[in-house]
């Protein structure tokens, strides 16, 4: 069998092996591939992992030994589905994987909004502290968490382990799965923003939540809440959230995603005050991309031993 991997670096820039993969059969493995390199590196794949490579139906014509594709994600929209169902190609994904690292990432990024560790640490390499006549200083207000609301938006396994971090900080939960199950112990949105102090994002990309944070969302909620973005960019209005920052209505942004990445130079949230940007970076801890080739390896193994659907997490059944 012979395997491509289209863009290798993001998951393993070089501190990981490849060894599961090396093993399954002839293996070649691409740092990025560029769109007009794709159908030349691809042609004689049988199987191809991917994490952002775009395969169209006009893509899938031009590979005609393809067999199986493989993403390094859990969100697949770069892959036309339905066409590589009609050719018979299952493709697979990682459903979990990031699941603690992304709540790490989530909190880190809103204790930054709230204790400014890295405004004061820069203050002090910078001898504000030599200089102080006081023993201590602050440059902003800081934020006490402790019996404050927060929404988390989205009560998935990232959500869920998010909640337990903040009612381990003194925070009152206010779930808010993007399905209602139990409307006695949870709450709609409409019903959780205004009560917020803190707002979470950990809800998929659908139709029903994209622009889901915009002015009309804000306009419900407090005046100084906070927002913290770790799911996926277009959720948030970024126009509409650049102009909350600059009225005060949201206190700060956090966000590890955007709408469009790399993000480009005109994004509003670049010059928006009071934010916190990270380069989708909440899976990049080094533990957890480990276990995303793991599966990733596992799914194709299981595949070339004959298994298929949920052993070996197909999404195209």
């Amino acid at each position: 069998m012979k395997i491509v991997i289209t863009d290798g670096y993001s998951a393993n820039p070089g501190d990981l092996d490849w060894n599961a993969f090396e093993s399954l059969g002839e293996f070649t493995v691409y740092d990025l591939t560029p769109a007009d390199k794709l159908i030349e590196r691809t042609r004689d794949a049988d199987a191809i992992i991917t994490n952002k490579a775009l395969f169209t139906e006009e893509i899938l014509k031009q590979l005609p030994k393809l067999k199986y594709i493989g993403v390094t994600a859990t969100g697949f929209n770069v892959i036309d589905l339905d066409a590589c169902k009609r050719r018979g190609i299952p493709v697979t994904n990682v459903p979990e994987y990031g699941t603690f690292a992304t709540a790490q990432m989530t909190v880190a990024l809103l204790l930054e909004l709230t204790n400014k560790v890295g405004l004061h640490n820069a203050s002090v390499k910078d001898g504000g502290w030599v200089r102080s006549e006081q023993f201590c200083y602050w440059l902003e207000p800081l934020t006490e968490l402790y019996g404050k609301s927060i929404a988390v938006v989205g009560m998935g396994k990232i959500g869920s382990r998010v909640a337990k971090i903040a009612e381990a900080l003194g925070m009152k939960v206010l779930p808010v799965p993007h399905r209602i199950t139990d409307p006695s112990e949870e709450y709609t949105f409409e019903e959780a923003i205004p009560q917020a102090d803190v707002i979470t994002l950990h809800c998929p990309l659908t139709p029903e939540t994209t622009n889901l944070i915009n002015s009309s969302s804000l306009s419900l909620a407090k005046n100084g809440v906070y927002v913290i973005n770790a799911s996926r960019g277009p959720i948030v209005n970024e126009t509409d959230m650049a102009e909350a920052l600059r009225r005060g209505k949201v206190a700060g942004f956090g966000c590890d995603v955007v709408s469009t990445e790399p993000m480009k130079e005109d994004n509003p949230l670049l010059t928006a005050p009071n934010t916190v940007i990270t380069p989708h970076i909440a899976w990049a801890a080094r533990e957890t991309r480990r276990r995303l080739l793991d599966v990733v390896a596992s799914n194709l193994k299981g595949f070339i031993d004959g298994k298929d659907g949920k052993d070996i997490n197909r999404v195209n059944m």
